[in-house]
């Protein structure tokens, strides 16, 4: 017997009508369609993540106090995947070409100067603990880390360092850290593979209280005055790079933990 278009509409929507009051099948439907919140979630905070560190390490973001808590687990990722690893060894490989370049005088003045915490010693030991940076500064607990004297060395840093020392350039360290902690910071130096340094600078009872791109500034000067080329500078905190008797040229290393003005 045929049918008319008009006599099969309500066949159809007692049938759409099954489907959706159907507990098996609407809940399949629901789920069908519901939005991955969590994982669009996840995407998305380590999207930003990306964008925010591309911000701090090009000094965009100026100074900031600690790393967002959202951000985190992305950073936990980027330390322990292996990124942080390439992107310093990207630096230390334009750092070192550069001194390729340059044309050792043979006097001991040709120079190279390294900030020293997250430059060749590496406290991420003690930032896992701690939040990675997004719990503000505690220098107490900060200066216990520094005298158990157990960070490591990078080895980007590690192979810029010695490559440096083959090519003749002569090494200077500076530092935030006190001059009370002389003695266990040339030991950790020592023990994570650094050796042969001309000077290692540190803070005064003079230095206490000025910002850190004044002291450095400083400290570079006084080297300069004492007849050393400045050719290169390798720091994590643009503070170890700017201000006056800044080098030739300057080499900022990853650091999205921590910023120091």
């Amino acid at each position: 017997m045929a049918c008319s278009r008009t006599s099969l509409v309500p066949f159809f929507i007692l049938g759409l009508f099954a489907v959706l009051i159907s507990p098996a099948i609407s809940s399949r439907v629901l789920f069908s369609t519901k939005r991955p919140v969590d994982g669009e979630s996840r995407s998305s905070v380590a999207s930003y993540f990306e964008s925010w560190r591309l911000a701090v390490e090009t000094n965009n973001a100026g100074t900031w106090k600690v790393v967002p808590s959202k951000y985190v687990s992305s950073l936990e990722t980027y330390y322990n995947g292996g990124q942080f690893d390439k992107d310093y060894n990207v630096v230390a490989s334009y750092a070192l070409a550069f001194a390729k370049t340059v044309k050792i005088g043979g006097d001991g003045k040709d120079a190279w100067v390294f900030d020293v915490d997250e430059t060749v010693l590496s406290n991420l030991e003690y930032y896992k603990a701690n939040g990675y940076g997004s719990e503000p500064y505690n220098p107490k607990t900060f200066n216990e880390w520094v005298v158990q004297g157990t960070a490591t060395g990078f080895d980007a840093s590690l192979k810029l360092y010695k490559g440096l020392k083959k090519l003749g350039f002569s090494i200077i360290l500076i530092t935030g850290r006190d001059e009370a902690q002389r003695n266990i910071t040339e030991k950790n130096l020592r023990d994570a593979g650094y050796s042969g340094w001309e000077y290692l600078l540190l803070r005064g009872h003079e230095d206490q209280g000025k910002a850190a791109v004044k002291f450095k500034s400083e400290q570079r000067s006084r080297m300069v005055k004492k007849g050393y080329k400045l050719h290169g500078n390798t720091g994590d905190q643009w503070s170890d790079l700017q201000g006056f008797a800044v080098a030739d040229r300057s080499f900022k290393v990853p650091n999205p933990i921590y910023c120091i003005p």
